[in-house]
């Protein structure tokens, strides 16, 4: 009676620090937002297929490890088959948060050079302020989600 209750235990703590810590944290509702308005424009970057990830969650742990959270893969894992009630969707959000951050990174590198370059055209006078001003906000247009 009183292993049965140590594993039951055991089992609540194990559920309970995979659900706080193990699982990926969603996108919020202004993030999915802009991701979609930087697919409409063409400047999303997926480096994780969001379907794939959800599919490979059936498996045990794999939708963890596909979406690079290693430690709720394991706990997936030596939780399977239970997992799969779970582990599909952690692998879905992770690989939505991995494309969404992939692509913040990409857009902020690309729109800093071409401000860079925008600097260096007004600091050796090739451009004036006004047209400066014009430059730095096509380019903020361009690379803007909205």
């Amino acid at each position: 009676m009183i292993l049965s209750r140590s594993k039951g235990m055991v089992l609540s703590v194990v559920l309970s620090i995979l659900m706080i810590s193990g699982c990926a944290t969603p996108l919020s509702s202004g993030q999915k937002q802009e991701y979609r308005g930087y697919q409409a424009k063409g400047l999303a970057v997926e480096e994780k297929n969001p379907g794939a990830a959800a599919a490979l969650g059936i498996l045990p742990g794999f939708g963890s490890f596909y979406v690079r959270e290693y430690g709720a893969g394991v706990v997936n894992l030596l939780l399977w088959p239970a997992s799969v009630l779970w582990d599909p969707m952690s692998g879905y959000q992770g690989a939505q948060s991995i494309n969404y951050y992939a692509t913040k990174e990409k857009i902020n590198g690309l729109k800093d050079k071409e401000i860079s370059q925008l600097e260096d055209q007004l600091m050796m006078e090739t451009i004036d302020n006004k047209e400066y001003v014009s430059a730095k906000r096509e380019i903020d247009n361009k690379y803007s989600a909205y």
